[in-house]
């Protein structure tokens, strides 16, 4: 097979083929996008419709709703915070006095603390707990455990104590009345 010569109108008419071809398949290819993009965009314009035509009313109004139960929320977690901190800083508090109270002998008949107060001591700002108290016991006892109170409470001292002797012995029938300050450094 010696070569195969084409004319050159052969050869042009065997080019315009091949770009016919080649230009036909782009049409093709383009027609398919074409129609692609109108679905597309028929689709993004209906959405954009229904999204314009939404009521955001009751969203708004319900985030509204949602934003403040959130504010509430915080409130409660700010306050339990303080809660926890006063229970922690009273159980202390009744822990020591009950500690000091057997080791004099003495009963605690009954224990109320006050709620956790802020007071500045020489600039420092200390959280202040008020112990009122009723105790039973001798009267030489009792008398050791308000001093034991005041010696063996680091961060407290008795702002008042009233001794009621119940019988002329005052063997187990001395009561008294006792109100302290309990303090702690109130750190950040």
């Amino acid at each position: 097979m010696k070569g195969f010569k084409l004319s050159k109108t052969a050869l042009l008419i065997l080019a315009t083929g091949a770009f016919i071809v080649v230009l036909s398949g782009l049409g093709i290819t383009r027609y398919g996008q074409t129609s692609e993009q109108e679905s597309l965009t028929e689709a993004l314009t209906l959405s954009e419709a229904r999204l314009n035509n939404m009521d955001l009313q009751p969203y708004q109004l319900q985030l509204a709703e949602l934003r403040e139960q959130l504010g509430d929320t915080e409130s409660q977690l700010e306050e339990a915070k303080i809660r926890l901190l006063q229970t922690v800083i009273s159980v202390d508090v009744v822990d020591k006095f009950y500690q000091i109270a057997e080791y004099h002998e003495i009963i605690v008949n009954s224990i109320s603390t006050t709620k956790n107060q802020t007071e500045i001591y020489d600039g420092v700002s200390c959280l202040l707990i008020t112990i009122n108290a009723e105790v039973i016991g001798d009267l030489s006892h009792v008398i050791d455990f308000i001093h034991g109170l005041n010696n063996n409470f680091a961060t407290g001292f008795v702002l008042s104590a009233q001794i009621k002797i119940e019988s002329a012995t005052a063997e187990g029938g001395t009561t008294a009345n006792i109100l302290m300050v309990a303090y702690t450094y109130e750190g950040e």
